[in-house]
């Protein structure tokens, strides 16, 4: 099959996609869309690893989620293992979230913190990039400014550590700092219906941008209220074509081309 698009991050091994997910999957491989599977904690892991080692326009990304810090520790060597997969291209979603605890404290960060950094030390140990999720208290921007704090400490360890800031709500000064990085930021469907991202995605070199869906959750314009899948990803490329007043075809073979850099993809 020719692969046209990347979902850089979706759920569809979540029970969301339960009924249905063959003809789902079926309908990505017809439309030329690849997707990372990405996992939020072990179970979701082991199924998103399963669920690419039966289909070849799907990979996977293994890791605990910082919401689920209350949920499961992080076990190293059982990550290491699911990693062994050769469908598995990445490590995540990992990172650090202040705005869904309700309430954020020094222990918290902590326990994220030290969750993140078990997962950075396996990503650098096994050559692969994170699928970091990083998401602000409201009205700030302090989780990405603790991030870039942490991966500007471990690139001094760690050269190769690399990898995308899924979902990014940042502005430019955070986009650049972590482009810096060796990152990428990736953008959803939520850019289809505000303008409040319009800014930073005019503002960065289109080669660090990734495309994705977080499906099951922020359907496009098109379909709000609705379940998502990773067949938005179209939409989302075509939108940031639009924003930056760019072809839609240039958009979307250099998208297509970052999304096979950074993750290695084999078809």
């Amino acid at each position: 099959m020719e692969i046209k698009y990347v979902d850089a991050h979706c759920h569809i091994q979540f029970e969301q996609y339960a009924q249905d997910d063959k003809e789902l999957i079926e309908r990505m491989r017809e439309e030329g869309v690849a997707g990372i599977v990405v996992g939020v904690d072990y179970e979701s892991s082991q199924k998103a690893v399963a669920l690419a080692e039966r289909h070849e326009h799907l990979y996977a990304s293994v890791g605990l989620h910082p919401n689920r810090e209350k949920d499961e520790w992080y076990e190293i060597e059982k990550y290491r293992e699911l990693a062994k997969s050769h469908k598995v291209v990445a490590l995540g979603e990992c990172g650090l979230d202040y705005y869904r605890p309700a309430r954020v404290d020094d222990e918290v960060k902590r326990k994220q913190k030290a969750i993140l950094n078990d997962q950075m030390m396996l990503a650098a140990e096994l050559d692969k990039p994170l699928i970091i999720h990083a998401r602000p208290s409201k009205g700030t921007q302090d989780a990405y400014h603790d991030l870039i704090q942490i991966l500007k400490e471990e690139k001094t360890k760690h050269k190769n550590l690399r990898g995308d800031i899924h979902f990014f709500v940042g502005g430019p000064l955070e986009a650049h700092a972590f482009i810096a990085l060796d990152f990428t930021v990736s953008f959803t469907a939520v850019i289809t219906f505000t303008h409040d991202y319009d800014t930073v995605i005019r503002a960065l070199p289109l080669t660090h941008i990734l495309s994705e869906t977080d499906a099951p959750y922020v359907a496009p314009a098109s379909r709000r209220g609705e379940r998502n899948d990773p067949l938005a990803v179209v939409e989302v490329v075509n939108k940031i074509a639009g924003i930056r007043g760019e072809e839609n075809e240039t958009v979307r073979k250099t998208l297509l081309a970052n999304a096979e850099r950074l993750f290695t993809l084999k078809y």
